[in-house]
């Protein structure tokens, strides 16, 4: 994590990675082998007048939201929050890991280093601090801590996934009656093949493959466009890597439709949410990796028509499947805010 010092011509020698000047004015005559910024018009500019990033002045959720349209675009964002709040830092964090864009932070008052040292774990990547001694000795020291906690390397998260996604055997551990809840139907503007389906699950790193019910009944028609995917507290993987409750999924949102043979992004045309008995049902596998086992758990419909994907291309219904069957499903990776992979740690039980 770079410190960055807020100067003037007259400010006392820091030991900052690079300054911060306002527009026109000159650097302190100690720091002339120091990286030079300026700041004017929204634009972060370098000594030769390049813009590498942009000045945002978060008042609200509109500042917020013109920050994040500087992800993956701009190389710096400058950040400085008018009533200083950690919940859209963390925001900005989250999106900017695995982008390519960087996050500093203007800070004003003691109290606000530790959360932005330590946002969401990974924090910003520089500090712009005025020229208060106390600050910079208490920003030094939580500087190295951060060092040491990373061992002295940069911890990325491992960013979006792109349009596949690896799937892996879940062995299933129980089925069990899983009360009613409010089940969610997920139509899209395509039908879906023999073996296709959506990723769905309790936890963002455990997630079964649910079939799409396009495979005939005595009772029902097939639905081939529809999947039957649980109720509105799951997890469903969109088609851009990050993940989504079902309760915030709309219709143009673009899911992740998988099976063994690949994965495409499909758009959703509309939800049907109903009331519904559920079935829950516990897995266990291993990570990618082979390391620690990983556990999960999904809610489905209690009904014949709902079914995940074998391992050898079969479709067990929820309601017949037994403890000891392979299913497939996606495991592991990082964790999340807001639906965005990242690299702090987060637990789902």
């Amino acid at each position: 994590m770079q410190l960055w010092l807020s100067a003037n011509s007259d400010s006392p020698e820091r030991p900052a990675d690079a300054l911060i000047l306002p527009q026109g004015e000159q650097p302190p005559e100690w720091a002339s082998d120091i990286p030079t910024f300026t700041t004017s018009d929204g634009a972060l500019t370098d000594g030769e007048g390049r813009t590498l990033g942009a000045c945002i002045l978060i008042e609200d959720q509109d500042g917020q939201e013109a920050a994040l349209e500087f992800v993956g675009l701009a190389q710096w964002l400058l950040l400085d929050c008018l009533d200083w709040t950690m919940i859209p830092l963390e925001n900005l964090v989250a999106a900017a890991q695995g982008s390519g864009t960087k996050i500093a932070a203007s800070i004003h008052e003691e109290s606000q280093l530790q959360g932005a040292t330590f946002a969401l774990q990974s924090g910003v990547d520089a500090l712009l601090l005025p020229a208060k001694k106390s600050m910079w000795d208490a920003a030094e020291l939580l500087a190295a801590e951060r060092l040491a906690e990373t061992g002295g390397v940069v911890e990325e998260s491992n960013g979006v996934l792109g349009e596949q996604v690896e799937l892996v055997p879940l062995e299933i551990i129980s089925v069990t009656p899983g009360g009613v809840g409010d089940r969610v139907c997920v139509d899209l503007v395509q039908n879906l093949e023999l073996g296709e389906g959506l990723l769905i699950g309790s936890s963002s790193n455990a997630l079964c493959l649910v079939h799409g019910e396009t495979i005939e009944s005595d009772f029902v028609p097939p639905r081939p466009f529809r999947v039957n995917a649980g109720p509105v507290h799951s997890y469903i993987l969109l088609a851009d890597g990050s993940t989504r409750y079902l309760c915030e999924l709309e219709a143009g949102d673009e899911v992740l439709v998988t099976s063994i043979s690949g994965s495409r992004a499909v758009a959703v045309g509309r939800l049907k949410i109903e009331p519904r008995p559920l079935l829950l049902a516990r897995f266990r596998t291993k990570n990618s990796t082979g390391g620690d086992e990983v556990e999960g758990q999904i809610f489905l419909q209690q009904a014949e028509t709902v079914r995940l994907v074998g391992v050898s291309k079969e479709t067990p219904s929820i309601t017949h499947i037994q403890a000891g069957e392979l299913v497939l499903g996606s495991v592991g990776g990082a964790g999340r805010h807001l639906g965005r992979p990242i690299g702090s740690e987060v637990e789902e039980r």
